[in-house]
């Protein structure tokens, strides 16, 4: 699945193409992004859409050397989960 990665100054998001599906994030400083919301329309859940975007999100605060404060519901569960994405915090 292609995820774009949209970015405008201090906010941006990760969509799928037709952009309905997506998470989003804000940065607190230069070195922390807050993932703020995810979402999926009903259309398209239950096809792991949510896990390749948050997958997309860490791959890129890796990259980039930022931490992650989650702030959305999902992507807290999902932190919770994967003791790989913990060392982001």
């Amino acid at each position: 699945m292609d995820i774009r990665h949209e970015n405008h100054g201090g906010e941006g998001r990760f969509s799928t193409p037709g952009g309905e599906s997506e998470l989003t994030y804000t940065m607190a400083g230069e070195t922390t992004a807050i993932f703020e919301h995810t979402y999926v329309p009903a259309s398209e859940r239950g096809q792991g859409i949510a896990a390749k975007l948050l997958a997309a999100a860490v791959d890129w605060a890796r990259g980039a050397g930022l931490t992650v404060l989650p702030q959305c519901s999902y992507v807290q569960a999902q932190f919770r989960r994967h003791p790989e994405y913990r060392e982001l915090l």
